[in-house]
């Protein structure tokens, strides 16, 4: 029994470990000058951030094709050690991702979950219904809508608790 005890005491965080190995990289490489403020921090003194890099993810909220760009409106999510979004999460604000030339609203659909490189560039006050918001303007470099099976890789199925009760996923 003790050998069991010691064996399962061992194994337990080799388990995790290996768990968490299968989590897939990150998908952009951060900078030192990058953003580590949400958007809605952000937003309250964006002359502070302006020209800085960051690396944000969220919702897609709408899609609007302007005459020399599009914007993508996102309600941000924190992003987890992949860079994908945790939708689960609370929002930390909207942002505005603005790309150069037209962008397909059906390759960015309302609801899909993204993650974008990109630069500060300033605000721009706006609404949210009938609120007024500052949403920060972010040039994209690189952008990245996530499917449904992306965001399960590296999500194990496997769940360790202490307590009682049936779990069934």
């Amino acid at each position: 029994m003790r050998i069991a005890a010691r064996s399962l005491l061992f194994s337990a965080p080799l388990l995790a470990l290996a768990l968490a190995a299968c989590a897939p990289a990150p998908i952009y490489k951060n900078t030192t000058s990058a953003i580590a403020a949400t958007p809605a921090q952000v937003a309250q003194s964006p002359e502070r951030y302006t020209g800085n890099s960051l690396i944000w993810g969220g919702r897609v909220v709408a899609v609007s094709n302007l005459a020399d760009h599009s914007e993508i409106e996102l309600l941000a999510y924190p992003l987890d050690s992949s860079q994908r979004p945790k939708a689960n999460d609370t929002g930390n604000g909207r942002f505005i991702a603005v790309m150069p030339g037209y962008v397909e609203p059906l390759s960015y659909p309302p609801g899909a979950l993204m993650t974008l490189s990109g630069t500060l560039n300033g605000s721009r006050s706006g609404k949210v219904g009938e609120a007024s918001y500052v949403f920060p303007l972010v040039t994209v470099n690189e952008s990245h809508v996530w499917t449904a099976e992306e965001m399960r890789k590296g999500h194990s199925n496997v769940h360790f608790g202490v307590g009682l009760g049936v779990g069934i996923r």
